[in-house]
């Protein structure tokens, strides 16, 4: 262990060398853990470490901050109830530029850098792609020098920590802060007053009515902050989390009556608003919770864009000069009706200049082409919550559909269909269509996707306000899911190409000359085995799963849903089992199924296809004629941690989503930078990366979006089975009770799906196409050099799916936030604390 300098270095705690990580990490150790060299735990190290590297971002931070303030530059507010961020140790080195430092510091001090970093928990601020799309999303807009928050909610548990017993899935506790969170500081001065249910009253004051919400339950929010660092460290923006807390922490006169629990109830009941990411919504108090959380959640992000808007000083006509407010999909969508509150109760401006203010600075993304994926409320339930948003609702739609008649004149169904309050009992509120009328910019996030939203989800809005709608193919950060993920294929890359890249994907595009290169080709399949390797060390080390390297590894790692068709995916392995075992093993490459993602707790039918996954790998990894063929492993607790270990080992991405149900889809692009090829149907952004990669180095099976919605109305699946020997066998196999053995009947609910509830996302259509595009893959992995090739290609092709690219479009198109350039504060501590020391001016 190499001996620290007896003196400590001048700014120990933004320094950027090795000696100065040492002796923050030292320092912190004692003074903020409380521990020595002696007491201290892997985890007190850790967390010194955080705070050590944390200490370097708010150097940065707060420069950032100023020239934000001294520029009086426009700034976008990403409002997101999900922020899927994972780890931050790894990413905030990176971005910051001090790896090399911090790694050289801790391996002079006899530690390692990659096991304390193994101490980090995943943050449990987010479930799926909405979620880790956001967290690229900031982290794009860092890297892009663009003045940014994002606004979400500061959850204490994350949706549940996955445990797989018995086949099934087993739900708990994700308490992700229960060892504290060092990237957060908490700011209890920065807190905002949210209030539910009461009533309204109207009063008249020379002519003018004017509302006054009251006798409300309150709810205060307080603000979390957690920096977010760019690549190249020079802009820090913020991601502001709200944690909810009660108006009044203790009831004195229900604890001197010997009441306790009433004592504190009201605080209880507060902060279940932020206990847990997306509670279950099949009962009314879930829903209730949900609407609870979207609402507080919007109120304090607008409360505080506003504050800071009037301290400018400046006209309300100036807001959408100064702030773009991204609503992430239809949760915030209630920011329409919260901001024309404000501007109207509490502002005193007429309705036409808060409509105008409002849409103006509102942008909406929608995420999804399922309609029953469009959240709606009950009218009832919303009067109850939030009656004054409900008075301001009828009123916009009123005034929205007083257009549509003029627009459509005597078409009553338009009016109809249109209508942001949805007839029936109880009548509902189309949140979507509230967020359509209240924006100025309405997006898709995949050519598909934007086609299909216009065309069939919401036609009639696209054919009234054409201008408002546009695509943004979603993206991916290449510094996570490249650099970071896959090491030993960033160094290659970078020596071929430069590193460029690591803020240009398109930089790799010079690698589509070495497509054919027998020694690039040769250096691609290192890289790969080498990830494959890492992988099946971690598996065996946390699942006790033995992976064969020699395997062709095809993963599908993404939420489990009916439409994701992990379904699809078994009845093909079933398929393999029933050929290996009549010997049709000819050019056969072994392969490996590896499967990952949660079923939400509700979800009956996604957590059954979770057990029968499980339930078919037990029979074919125990089965010795056909487990040196296939194997079958799903990985219990799927998260961004695991997904970084996974996506660099992947020789085939599964995207098989049936067409016209996958908004975009990103798990796809991760995989495609790494070098797997996709195995999918023409859905979401695979039509993109079919279209980047070339028509030949990709592997696409059954029907289009068109195809699907004509096959629809007159669809029997049971014809699929009947007329194909191969499918029929393996469904016999299926429910013959073949693999449940002792737990007879358990998945009749997946055969009542198929043939007797009409197969609604077509996997029996779909199958013999995809069983051949599986053959495909395999005559074409035992060409090797066909393969590499393919995968030189992917990779050559990724550039336009970085998240980089897709925020500069948001940036330009729809925002109109232009870059803020932030110099390196090197004269880092010094600065501020002298400043400090000089007093109060």
């Amino acid at each position: 262990m190499a001996k620290a300098s007896n003196s400590a270095p001048k700014n120990i705690r933004n320094g950027l060398d090795a000696e100065t990580v040492k002796w923050d990490f030292a320092e912190t150790l004692k003074y903020t853990m409380g521990v020595d060299s002696y007491s201290a735990t892997e985890h007190d190290r850790y967390m010194a470490l955080a705070y050590a590297v944390r200490d370097r971002l708010i150097n940065q931070w707060l420069q950032t901050q100023r020239t934000h303030h001294d520029k009086d530059v426009k700034r976008v507010y990403y409002l997101s109830l999900e922020f899927l961020m994972g780890r931050a140790m790894g990413n905030n080195v990176i971005n910051s530029g001090i790896e090399g430092a911090v790694r050289k510091a801790l391996d002079e001090l006899g530690y390692d850098f990659e096991e304390l970093r193994e101490q980090e928990i995943d943050a449990g601020l987010g479930n799926g792609g909405l979620g880790r799309l956001a967290a690229c999303f900031i982290d794009s807009m860092a890297t892009l020098d663009l003045p940014a928050f994002g606004y979400g909610l500061r959850y204490d548990y994350g949706i549940f920590r996955q445990e797989i017993d018995n086949g099934y899935q087993v739900e708990h506790p994700d308490d992700w802060l229960r060892n504290g969170n060092p990237w957060e500081i908490e700011r209890p001065d920065i807190s905002v007053e949210v209030n539910f249910g009461g009533r309204v009253v109207a009063t008249e004051d020379n002519g003018k009515i004017n509302y006054r919400w009251i006798d409300t339950d309150s709810v205060v929010g307080v603000a979390y902050d957690q920096p977010i660092v760019g690549y190249g460290g020079n802009t820090v923006n913020t991601l502001r989390l709200w944690g909810a807390r009660a108006n009044e922490e203790f009831s004195f006169y229900d604890f001197n009556a010997g009441d306790y629990a009433e004592a504190v109830a009201d605080r209880v009941q507060a902060e279940n608003l932020t206990r847990v990411l997306y509670p279950n919504d099949t009962l009314y108090l879930g829903k209730e919770l949900r609407l609870k959380q979207q609402y507080f959640f919007v109120a304090c992000s607008l409360a505080d864009i506003i504050r800071r808007f009037k301290k400018s000083g400046k006209k309300w006509t100036e807001l959408p000069k100064m702030a773009a407010i991204q609503l992430n999909d239809t949760h915030p969508s209630i920011a329409v009706a919260e901001l024309m509150r404000v501007l109207i109760d509490e502002e005193g401006l007429d309705w036409d200049s808060a409509w105008d203010i409002t849409v103006n600075t509102m942008g909406y993304t929608n995420h999804t082409l399922m309609p029953e994926a469009l959240e709606k409320w009950s009218v009832p339930m919303f009067e109850k919550l939030l009656p004054r948003h409900l008075q301001l609702i009828y009123e916009i739609n009123h005034r929205f559909l007083s257009k549509v008649a003029v627009k459509f004149p005597g078409d009553t169904a338009k009016l109809r269909d249109m209508s942001i309050i949805e007839e029936g009992e109880p009548k509902m509120i189309r949140m979507a269509f509230l967020a359509i009328v209240g924006s100025h910019s309405v997006n898709g996030v995949a050519a598909l996707h934007t086609e299909l939203l216009k065309a069939r989800l919401v036609p009639n809005f696209a054919s009234m306000w054409p201008e408002r709608f546009n695509n943004k193919t979603n993206g991916i950060t290449q510094r996570r899911f490249l650099l970071k993920s896959n090491p030993p294929l960033a160094e290659l890359l970078t020596e071929t190409v430069g590193d460029g890249w690591i803020t240009q994907l398109s930089e790799l595009e010079q690698i589509r000359s070495k497509a054919k290169d027998a020694t690039f080709q040769k250096k691609i399949a290192k890289v790969k085995l080498e990830a494959k390797k890492r992988l099946a060390e971690y598996v065996e080390k946390d699942y006790g799963y033995k992976l064969d390297t020699s395997h062709i590894f095809d993963i599908q790692i993404k939420r489990i849903h009916e439409y994701k068709r992990q379904l699809l995916n078994a009845l093909h392995i079933i398929m393999l089992y029933n050929r290996i075992k009549r010997g049709d093993t000819k050019d056969m490459a072994p392969r490996t199924f590896i499967f990952g993602g949660k079923a939400a707790p509700g979800y009956q039918m996604a957590k059954l296809i979770i057990k029968l996954i499980n339930n078919i790998a037990t029979v074919i990894n125990n089965d010795p004629d056909v487990n040196k063929y296939l194997q079958v492993y799903f990985l219990g607790n799927y998260r961004v941690s695991l997904a970084e270990r996974l996506i660099p080992a992947a020789d085939v991405s599964e995207q098989i989503s049936t067409a016209g149900t996958e908004a975009s889809g990103t798990g796809n692009m991760k995989f495609m930078a790494n070098g797997a090829l996709t195995i999918g149907t023409l859905d979401g952004a695979n039509i993109e990366i079919k279209e980047e990669a070339g028509d030949d180095n990709i592997f696409i099976f059954g029907m289009n979006a068109d195809e699907v919605e004509a096959l629809r109305p007159v669809y029997d699946p049971y014809q699929y089975y009947l007329e194909d020997t191969e499918i029929k066998e393996a469904l016999d196999l299926l429910f013959s009770g073949y693999f449940n053995f002792g737990e007879p009947g358990i998945f009749e609910p997946i055969r009542q799906t198929l043939f007797e509830r009409g197969d609604n996302y077509m996997h029996l259509a779909d199958l013999r196409s995809y069983a051949d595009a599986h053959d495909q893959v395999v005559k074409t992995y035992n060409n090797q050099k066909k393969w590499l090739e393919m995968s030189i290609n992917n990779i050559a092709g990724c550039g336009k799916f970085s998240s980089d690219r897709t925020i500069h479009q948001y940036a330009e198109d729809i925002w109109n936030v232009k870059p803020c350039k932030v110099e390196r504060n090197t004269e880092g501590d010094d600065t501020l604390i002298e400043a400090t020391l000089k007093g109060k001016k």
